[in-house]
């Protein structure tokens, strides 16, 4: 597709629009660094931000490619918001890093999909029965891997905490993916019989974004990938974060040091064994201490915030009424080539915190639902790429 957009840049009436489904901070400072740190912010550079480079599995021609093509767009859309990223947003905009191009921060596209499921998943009746913010719900994503020793020392954690979770142990989760020997995940003899009434394995998939919606879950404990993140910010639960690579570093650091709706179970330098005292030493401040409740109390507020984002009125939903004006206005001619299924407005009623978009009562509300299909489409399109390319971490 790098032709076509080459191509499209000298036809006059045709615009290219980058959609950015990763953070503002990391699209900003990756590509000041990579820039050679042309300018420095004095209070918007904070000390000790990771590098998406340094995780090890982003290839610098991909990193080169990027940079080049953003001399044939005319701006980007990014999946986030104002009330999570304005700062980093703000930076993006800025000539040294955008010349001449607009962003339009409409996320997250998590508040704008449906919710709803053809019956209610076990885990959600598990929670049901449960008190208000006492479960952690425990999820690495659907690619990242650990290994045999390392789940061991999780497991031994989690149940050394004597914290209600969720652990969602999917097929990633047992054992290295690059192993030529695939074979399942063992945890220690007997636990799950013993995690049976007060805890839960789940070892297929499950609703994310419900189990963090739900009145009794506090906490998530994450690997940080993007869409984890704005999952559990939209939803007003803290993060314990345990980054594994890409810009997963990065997304901690703005979790922990930044928004401070977090605590980090181990540092990105810190590329070894993570014990089971350490584990659950960070579950119990997240879950059971004053630390963490103020962290709950942030997360609350940041995730009230980033819900009326997308409502009428709300700083995405200005931005996403910007895009729409910008590309239906007369100098420009777009083409929308992909069709809009039929919305569900039911919302499950277990939800603490409703998720409705507001569409506006004018003639782009169709273009206004068509464009937000198209890009929960591909952002769905980008995490199955990039966990493919990028294992074992998930963008």
């Amino acid at each position: 597709m790098a032709y076509v957009i080459q191509d499209g840049a000298t036809l006059p009436n045709v615009e290219s629009f980058a959609f950015n489904p990763i953070s503002a901070i990391t699209s900003f400072f990756d590509g000041w660094k990579i820039m050679g740190k042309p300018f420095q912010k004095r209070q918007q550079v904070p000390e000790g931000v990771p590098s998406i480079q340094d995780s090890g599995v982003t290839a610098p021609e991909l990193v080169n490619l990027s940079i080049l093509h953003s001399d044939f767009r005319s701006g980007s859309i990014i999946n986030s918001c104002r009330s999570i990223e304005g700062p980093h947003i703000d930076l993006l905009v800025k000539k040294h890093i955008a010349a001449n191009q607009k962003q339009w921060a409409i996320g997250p596209f998590n508040l704008y999909d449906s919710l709803n499921s053809k019956g209610q998943h076990k885990c959600l009746e598990w929670l049901d029965k449960q008190a208000p913010n006492s479960v952690l719900c425990v999820s690495f994503g659907s690619t990242t891997s650990m290994t045999d020793e390392q789940i061991e020392e999780l497991a031994i954690g989690l149940e050394q905490s004597e914290q209600k979770f969720i652990w969602v142990f999917r097929h990633a989760d047992e054992g290295s993916i690059f192993s030529e020997d695939v074979k399942r995940g063992e945890l220690p003899e007997g636990y799950e019989k013993r995690m049976k009434e007060a805890r839960m394995v789940v070892r297929d998939w499950a609703p994310q974004l419900q189990i963090l919606g739900h009145p009794s879950t506090g906490g998530f404990m994450s690997h940080c990938g993007w869409n984890s993140c704005l999952d559990s910010i939209s939803m007003g639960v803290p993060i314990a974060t345990w980054p594994m690579n890409f810009d997963q570093p990065i997304n901690a650091f703005l979790v922990t040091n930044i928004l401070k709706v977090g605590i980090p179970v181990n540092q990105w330098a810190q590329q070894e064994i993570v014990s089971s005292s350490t584990i659950a030493k960070a579950i119990k401040t997240l879950m059971a201490s004053k630390e963490g409740e103020e962290m709950r109390k942030k997360a609350e507020e940041l995730g009230g915030a980033t819900r009326l984002s997308v409502k009428e009125g709300g700083v995405s939903r200005m931005d996403l009424d910007l895009f729409i004006a910008h590309i239906s206005s007369s100098r420009n001619l777009p083409y929308l080539l992909l069709t809009f299924g039929r919305q569900q407005k039911e919302q499950d009623q277990n939800m603490k915190k409703p998720l409705t978009l507001h569409h506006a009562n004018n003639s782009n509300n169709r273009l206004i639902q068509l464009l937000i299909f198209s890009l929960t489409i591909m952002n769905k399109l980008f995490n199955n790429f990039a966990t493919d390319q990028l294992s074992p971490g998930e963008g």
